[in-house]
């Protein structure tokens, strides 16, 4: 299933960013662009989309209105907040008005693709009919997932997943880099491990910015 998404920020060089790594991403595709709150909600009644990238910073109402109107109408469709905006008031806002995830600017596409399938992940869970007391917990963040439930890629190994892990809740943020050096493994296959966290729940990414070169993605346990 291909999960349509519409894309809403003011800047509209920003947005066709935003629109290229949801085509990159296998299971999406962008139906629509929006550069205002008018046009998000407009775009959204005509394009049916399954996910909005909303930004919350527009021209005319911004963001958070744009959710609230939203699910006011009887849209149920996944939001995820793309924004520069980090105060602990606007994130409460968006968690309170429904938003599935909330991602901050600047950000590179492997933190926007691992965020965009955990809650493809989320989404296909709520079409399976029932479901149980741990699936609930994890699209609630109310508990930690298992190592059954979220089923690692292929190549990977559930005893080196568990020493990353436990590496990373340990040592509280890691790169790649040190947690390759931690559990014995490369920085590559590391880097694979820590995005599998990354995207089933289990740990947050963010980018630290140096004097040069590209920003070195650091990963955080939620739990």
């Amino acid at each position: 299933m291909t999960l349509r998404v519409l894309v809403v920020d003011d800047d509209f060089m920003v947005a066709s960013i935003h629109q290229r790594f949801v085509d990159r991403t296998e299971g999406f595709t962008t139906v629509a662009t929006a550069r205002t709150g008018a046009e998000a909600l407009a775009a959204a009644e005509q394009s049916s989309p399954d996910l909005v990238l909303l930004d919350v910073h527009l021209p005319d109402i911004d963001g958070l209105e744009v959710l609230r109107r939203l699910r006011a109408g009887g849209h149920d469709v996944g939001v995820v907040m793309v924004t520069a905006e980090r105060g602990a008031e606007t994130v409460r806002a968006a968690l309170l008005g429904g938003a599935m995830q909330y991602i901050v600017k600047p950000f590179d596409y492997d933190d926007l693709a691992s965020r965009l399938r955990s809650v493809a992940a989320s989404l296909a869970t709520l079409h399976e009919g029932e479901t149980d007391q741990e699936q609930i917990d994890r699209l609630f963040a109310g508990a930690a997932p298992s190592a059954a439930a979220a089923p690692l890629p292929k190549g990977l190994s559930a005893e080196t997943a568990r020493l990353v892990r436990e590496a990373l809740r340990a040592n509280g943020e890691l790169s790649a880099s040190e947690a390759g050096e931690r559990v014995g493994i490369s920085r590559v296959s590391a880097r694979r491990y820590l995005e599998h966290l990354a995207a089933s729940g289990e740990a947050d990414v963010r980018l630290q910015y140096g004097a040069a070169g590209r920003p070195e993605r650091r990963y955080r346990s939620r739990h």
